[in-house]
């Protein structure tokens, strides 16, 4: 399956994927990278591994929607069949990724519905949760509340901090991140008009990564 990535910063789940393909862990082929920022470590990983990369300044556009336009514009150069949002740190006009619906995922550090937007560790950490974690979820209009595909869920330790969490559940989203991908890129799991389907069932509740990386229902 060929894929895009869009990212914001250092690209860490990009990483990810880069080295399951390299690996031959995951049946995709990265297209390119996309960046707003055009000093996101993200791109340079994506050079290193000779993978095409572009980046649009969002303040060369008078508005929001003609920046986004721009974007997917030229992410569509790059003909892929699925968009993954990994990191990427811009909300979206509807109107731009609209063509892409059911194409386009996104990585997000929470457990959804909990905690759409910023800073998820702490108001996880403030609320006194006893477990965190990340979701894939498809891109719709509502920010974060795209159907949710995949988690993984972190045990909230007495003591943590919000950059020790942090760092704790990184590897998980990685993990995560790869293991939705080989589904949808398996055609295992897809979008539908009726919710998501695995296997061409529909999906009751989010699947959850085990520590063997692979997914499975909830127990």
């Amino acid at each position: 399956m060929r894929i895009a990535v869009l990212a914001s910063g250092r690209g860490s789940n990009l990483g990810a994927l880069i080295d399951a393909q390299r690996g031959g862990n995951l049946p995709v082929h990265i297209v390119g990278v996309f960046s707003d920022k055009p000093s996101a470590p993200a791109l340079a990983l994506a050079r290193e591994s000779n993978i095409p990369t572009a980046h649009l300044d969002p303040r060369d556009f008078a508005q929001r929607l003609a920046f986004d336009l721009a974007a997917f514009a030229t992410i569509a150069k790059w003909k892929p069949e699925l968009i993954v949002l990994a990191g990427f740190m811009r909300i979206l006009d509807p109107r731009a990724f609209e063509p892409w619906l059911g194409r386009i995922i996104n990585i997000h550090p929470s457990l959804l519905p909990k905690y759409p937007g910023l800073h998820t560790h702490r108001r996880v950490l403030a609320a006194g949760d006893r477990q965190h974690g990340a979701s894939v979820h498809f891109v719709t209009a509502e920010l974060d509340g795209g159907p949710v595909l995949a988690q993984v869920m972190v045990d909230v330790r007495r003591g943590d901090t919000e950059q020790g969490l942090a760092e704790r559940l990184l590897p998980r989203e990685h993990a995560l991140i790869v293991a939705c991908v080989d589904q949808l890129a398996r055609h295992r799991l897809h979008w539908s008009n009726e919710g998501i389907r695995m296997d061409g069932q529909p999906l009751a509740c989010p699947l959850v990564l085990a520590d063997d990386g692979t997914l499975g229902t909830r127990a």
